[in-house]
């Protein structure tokens, strides 16, 4: 059984919590999204991501995704969350182009699915995150689409520096932007007592890979390590929305 904790918080410097989240237990999803364009709603294309996810799962059921789309097991969740993506990004489109003031809003998403408690299938575009704590290491699961993450690719900098860039959230890939939408999806092995984060860039922009871990580790409830984390982000001066989602095998 999966189980699950989860915190968001406005953080320090912002007027509004512009992520949102999803937890389906029961469907063995979640989601994380952060809204982009404060002053163009991005709650509003946050919440459209997330409740978008909600509606396509329960209109096309998971467990019949694979007969559905006569896939391998493994290459299902891509074309089912390609589908489920370009609606979504239709949709905030649709909704900037009726109302002038949602005009510039997009979103960041990522998504993960647990199948028999062994495969993890992750989806992401943007640079929400998805982590794996193993043995007491953390590896990211995700690669951010961003401006710096490109330069980071091109080795034009180093990841220390690119924590300090002034166009470090610069993002190039969101939902909400053009009508081609280009997410990225992984499939990884799952093994007992591996633990799974999902989070927006309010947590890994003002803490490190290491210190997620730490703090990810040092209590064994799930909505305290979260609490914790939130805690720690806002400590380093909060500068954005936080929201994590911690998921326990």
């Amino acid at each position: 059984m999966i189980k699950s904790g989860f915190k968001t918080d406005v953080g320090r410097r912002r007027e509004r919590n512009e992520d949102a989240l999803l937890l389906l237990p029961k469907e063995n999803l979640f989601a994380v999204a952060d809204g982009v364009g404060g002053q163009n709603c991005g709650d509003f294309a946050s919440r459209k991501a997330v409740n978008g996810i909600e509606e396509f799962l329960y209109a096309n059921p998971v467990d019949n995704a694979g007969a559905l789309e006569g896939k391998y097991r493994k290459n299902w969740f891509k074309s089912y969350f390609l589908r489920c993506f370009q609606k979504i990004n239709n949709d905030i489109l649709g909704a900037a182009a009726r109302d002038p003031q949602k005009k510039g809003m997009a979103t960041t998403a990522v998504v993960c699915y647990i199948e028999n408690g062994k495969d993890l299938y992750v989806t992401n575009i943007g640079d929400s995150r998805a982590y794996i704590i193993r043995d007491e290491e953390i590896s990211q699961l995700t690669e951010d689409h961003t401006f710096v993450n490109s330069l980071i690719n091109s080795g034009a900098l180093t990841k220390s520096e690119a924590r300090t860039h002034p166009k470090k959230n610069v993002i190039t890939r969101a939902l909400g932007v053009e009508y081609n939408i280009e997410p990225d999806f992984y499939l990884y092995n799952l093994d007992p007592g591996d633990l799974v984060i999902l989070c927006t860039d309010g947590l890994s922009g003002e803490l490190s890979d290491a210190e997620i871990c730490g703090i990810a580790l040092s209590d064994p409830d799930l909505n305290i390590k979260c609490k914790k984390l939130v805690n720690a982000a806002n400590e380093k001066g909060g500068g954005d929305n936080i929201t994590v989602i911690c998921l326990e095998i």
